[in-house]
């Protein structure tokens, strides 16, 4: 299993908005996420708009690909696009250096 950590920015006028569509994220992409791989999926968001996700995923490039090619990640991406500073698909991925099994 493969732990994913990423950084997102989003812009500090939508924070509030950000936050509410993720309190009413639509059933279709909570199913495509599920089936796709990604599992323990969660979004930390700072009030400066520094966006943390994590994941877990057997395959994250497999799992990333595979959502890629629904057609439900396509509209969220283009609904979610304008909330982020810079490219909203550019994940700026962590290495993992410790972790408490």
């Amino acid at each position: 299993m493969q732990r994913v950590c990423f950084l997102l920015k989003v812009k500090p006028d939508r924070l509030e908005e950000y936050r509410e569509r993720h309190r009413n994220v639509w059933p279709e992409m909570l199913e495509a996420l599920s089936r796709t791989g990604w599992r323990n999926y969660s979004l930390f968001l700072r009030d400066d708009g520094l966006l943390v996700g994590y994941l877990e995923t057997d395959d994250y490039e497999a799992a990333r690909s595979a959502m890629a090619e629904t057609d439900v990640d396509a509209r969220w991406q283009a609904e979610m696009a304008p909330f982020f500073e810079g490219d909203d698909r550019g994940f700026l991925l962590l290495d993992e250096v410790f972790h408490l099994d």
